[in-house]
């Protein structure tokens, strides 16, 4: 055939005669062909050609029309709740099945001429072959939820009923039976173009098929077998999908298989049968039906449905391909007019969806009421009437695990930060004061407050605003300790200011840009923290030669070695390191800490082992790691590592300057009263931090898709935080905050993962009783030193710098960030990926990565007491991007609250089926 349709040089509808055995009615004309389809050759060369049906089920099918650039938008692509269909035709040819075609909502064919496969296309039917299918249908065997593990038992069932049936007689059983069980060949190999060249496509039915996690497969089996008397047809469906070894060219779960055989003088075109039947599979409302089928009836019924829903193309000249503009408004309206809801009645193996009522619309926790203390009022009311709950709740193995785990995750940082504090402020506060104040605080805030999931504690932030504040004190000759005082006294008055006029509503106006820079920002300074900290052991004990000061006269050579006092110092000196090994040592523990906690994270949902069994060595990651760790450090006895130190009992770190009440008019000097007024400055950014992280922690806890229903607490939590940290600097004890990364990693240990290939949050479990318990076992430490003192410091930075990894995973930002470096063709699906330009979703990347090292530098420089407010410059620098510098659409693809941006109007969606939102 020389006189094709014409659809554009260069177009992915390319499907010559050369390319496929089977021609498409729709044809590329070549260069300097003429455009007319020439009917009288046509009827010369096919005079008995049946109408053309085009299924309607795919509205790429008018987009294919206009461009091949649409090819990636499959409506067609199964979806029956649960899975994707794969559908493969085998045709009988000679003593084996041959794989002729295959589809994943479009169809692909080979061409035997040249073991070529051709591109993706809409699949084109004959009116003659859907009658006969549905006719012998009519009279085959129907085998529904067959459990069967292989094609022969599904071939040894399908021939014993259609014996049964008569349809075929006793003598052709076992003939039957071994052409079913024919050897299969499978080739897989890149469409090409009559030039030879490797056509890139913009759909692929191998690449849908195995970019897929959730993919069923359907086997079509239809040829000539001469020794029956009448063509013979079965169709099976599965009680379960199951594997069936190199059946199909992918290894894939069967869920069903049909079968078309008989001989070749019946007048039925086998070929084209083949073909309609691997389209009906493939189109996901007769796929549907099936699954669901309970009679014979109701898989006719279906046939019927797809061919009323099917365009029949006369066999009328078609002059130019304009004249088929008219199909695609006319097929958009049979496919409204065919959308189906979701049926509730799918089950797949032991998830049976059940019906559920419609959910209520959440309430809205930053909603304002007008009335003073409204917020806190709805918070309490919100979370105190699953109060009971939240104690029967914690009553499992998988909240034991998170206590064990966030104890230590609790216990580290505080440790960490103790010392950091220290050093920053001349022991002022450490370690003890970190300790008695995450404990005490703790407990009260898991007791009262109206999100328990959240974690309290020390934190970067505050580290960096401690050590200016003190700085800026001793410049001043100003008593840094009761200077606190008074900035607790205003932050408690400011708290109050806030909560009792909603203050928290402007949560609203601190969207996912800034939450990211922010979250990042945390993470990196636990990762940075990590390193740093290794560094200093690699400069206090150098890789050297020689060592000269290990004691040599004591059982332990890593006692400090004793000097003779020297000149008029009669006082000995005692000199401490640097130590053999003690560098290389501290790397491997905190290194192996990082990556057997990392690696058992990932093995909760790997393949290994039963289910449970496998979550509970998960769950159980941190500590078995550091439990690992103690255990490797003890047996190497020949170098000295540094091990956690823990005060022996309750004492202030600094006793000689200080005790546990501190007196706010001055201890050893006067406090000026000028200053009393002038630290309103200081609590007004001390309270920024504090709002900003426990905040932006509590939105990302609470965000929709972790599915907690317990409602959060914005107004009350914030002002039992800072009211607490107020009362606390009177102790000489540090402020808290909700911890960005412990919360998350809290929440983390305590969510419920669906099971599956793909697994998705079910729950989180939400109590109270980690929190008290976690917040008991921090105060405890300071009288378990004997075993706490056997723990390597340096496992607990590998624990740091778990919390830092693990805590960029999930954050967009960092997503977007390995994007960079990552090729256009692994992007994944969501809207910044897709909806937005490359180039303009880096730019917005990199504005967030300029914004990061604007707050680095900030931190780290003399003015790091302004880092609140640099922080906060990020919400109006949001909005002045929107509209100047992005559209809107894609500041709603790139800044959106929700994992899943919801578009006014989503391709085969009606917006009025999405409401109301949650």
């Amino acid at each position: 055939m020389e006189n094709n349709l014409s659809f554009g040089e260069g177009s992915d509808m390319s499907y010559e005669d050369n390319i496929s055995a089977f021609p498409s009615p729709f044809n590329v004309t070549p260069p300097g062909q003429n455009d007319i389809y020439d009917l009288e050759q046509r009827r010369q060369e096919e005079e008995n050609e049946p109408p053309i049906i085009i299924p309607t089920d795919s509205e790429a099918f008018p987009q294919m029309l206009h461009t091949a650039t649409y090819l990636n938008v499959n409506t067609n692509a199964t979806t029956r709740g649960d899975a994707q269909t794969y559908v493969e035709l085998n045709e009988l040819q000679g003593s084996s099945w041959q794989e002729t075609a295959r589809w994943v909502g479009y169809e692909e064919n080979l061409n035997p001429a040249t073991g070529k496969w051709s591109p993706s296309h809409v699949s084109y039917l004959t009116f003659k072959s859907l009658i006969q299918l549905r006719k012998t249908m009519s009279t085959g065997a129907v085998i529904f939820d067959l459990n069967a593990s292989s094609l022969s038992a599904v071939a040894e069932k399908v021939v014993d009923e259609l014996l049964n049936k008569g349809e075929i007689r006793a003598s052709d059983r076992d003939a039957l039976l071994r052409a079913l069980l024919m050897r299969r060949s499978q080739s897989e190999e890149l469409a090409v173009t009559p030039s030879e060249d490797i056509e890139m496509q913009t759909f692929s039915v191998t690449k849908k098929r195995d970019s897929s996690d959730n993919m069923e497969a359907s086997i079509v089996l239809s040829g000539v077998l001469d020794l029956l008397q009448k063509p013979v047809v079965a169709f099976v469906r599965l009680s379960d999908s199951v594997m069936m070894g190199s059946t199909l060219e992918a290894p894939l779960p069967v869920r069903f298989v049909f079968v078309l055989v008989g001989p070749s003088q019946s007048g039925l075109d086998y070929h084209e049968s083949g073909r309609a039947m691997g389209a009906l599979m493939a189109d996901w409302v007769f796929c549907l039906e099936a699954f669901l089928a309970q009679t014979d009836k109701d898989l006719t019924n279906a046939i019927a449905d797809f061919m009323d829903c099917s365009i029949v193309i006369p066999p009328t000249e078609i002059q130019d391909k304009g004249m088929l503009d008219p199909i695609v408004n006319f097929q958009k309206k049979m496919l409204r007019d065919r959308v189906r809801p979701s049926d509730t009645r799918l089950a797949f193996g032991d998830r049976v969806k059940v019906e559920k009522p419609p959910e209520e619309p959440r309430e809205d926790p930053l909603a304002r009421t007008g009335i003073p203390f409204g917020g806190m009022v709805k918070d309490i009311k919100r979370r105190y009437r699953h109060y009971v709950s939240d104690y029967i709740d914690g009553l499992n193995v998988q909240v034991l695990a998170a206590v064990i785990f966030i104890y230590f995750a609790a216990l580290s940082p505080a440790i960490t930060f103790g010392g950091l504090l220290s050093d920053k402020t001349e022991k002022m506060m450490g370690v003890p004061e970190l300790l008695v104040s995450t404990s005490i605080q703790g407990i009260i805030f898991c007791l009262i407050a109206a999100q328990p999931v959240l974690v309290i504690g020390f934190s970067g932030p505050l580290l960096v605003f401690e050590e200016a504040f003190f700085v800026f004190c001793k410049s001043q000759n100003i008593e840094y300790i009761v200077g606190r005082i008074w900035v607790g006294m205003w932050l408690i008055v400011i708290v109050f200011i806030i909560v009792a006029v909603e203050g928290s509503f402007l949560v609203r106006f601190i969207s996912r840009f800034t939450q990211e820079i922010f979250s990042i920002l945390i993470s990196l300074i636990f990762i940075y923290e990590t390193f740093n900290k290794l560094i200093k052991i690699f400069k206090a004990h150098p890789l050297i030669l020689n060592y000269n000061c290990l004691n040599v006269s004591s059982e332990n050579h890593f006692q400090p070695v004793t000097s003779a006092p020297v000149g008029n110092n009669t006082t000995p000196v005692q000199i401490e390191g640097p130590y053999p090994n003690t560098a290389l040592l501290s790397m491997c523990l905190m290194f192996g800490c990082f990556f057997i906690a990392y690696f058992l994270r990932l093995f909760k949902n790997g393949h290994f082992l039963p289910g449970p069994l496998r979550r509970m060595i998960g769950d159980f990651g941190v500590p078995i790691a550091i439990f690992v760790m103690v255990a490797v450090d003890v047996n190497i006895k020949d170098a000295y590592t540094q091990k956690l130190v823990v005060p022996k009992g309750i004492q202030v770190s600094n006793p000689d300057a200080r005790g546990w009440f501190i007196n706010p008019m001055g201890i050893n000097q006067t406090f000026p009263i000028w200053m009393m007024a002038a630290c309103c400055v200081p609590a007004v950014l001390v309270f920024i931090l504090i709002f900003l992280e426990s905040q932006i922690t509590t939105l990302i806890v609470s965000k929709p898709e972790r599915k907690m229903v317990k409602g959060s607490g914005f107004h009350f939590d914030l002002l039992i935080l800072v009211t607490m940290g107020g009362i606390a600097s009177i102790f000489g004890m540090p402020w808290l905050s909700a911890a960005t990364v412990r919360s998350i990693t809290h929440a983390n240990a305590l969510t419920v993962m669906s099971k599956g290939p793909k697994p998705e949050i079910e729950k989180v479990v939400e109590q109270r009783i980690s929190g008290i318990l976690v917040a008991i076992l921090v105060g405890v430490s300071i009288y378990m030193e004997p075993i706490l003192k056997m723990i390597p410091m340096t496992a607990l930075f590998g624990i740091f710098l778990y919390m830092g990894v693990t805590s960029l995973s999930g954050i967009q930002m960092w997503n977007r960030v390995l994007l960079l470096i990552t090729p256009k063709k692994y992007y994944p699906s969501d809207a910044y990926a897709t909806r937005v330009k490359t180039m303009r979703m880096h730019l917005y990347t990199l504005i967030q990565i300029v914004c990061l090292a604007v707050l680095w530098v900030v931190k780290i420089s003399p003015a790091s007491l302004a880092l609140p407010f640099v922080l906060i410059l990020t919400v109006p620098l949001r909005m002045f991007m929107t509209g100047n510098v992005f559209s809107v659409m894609e500041m709603k693809c790139l800044d959106a609250d929700d994992a899943k941006v919801t578009f006014e109007e989503e391709p085969g969606e009606d917006v009025y089926n999405e409401s109301p939102l949650p």
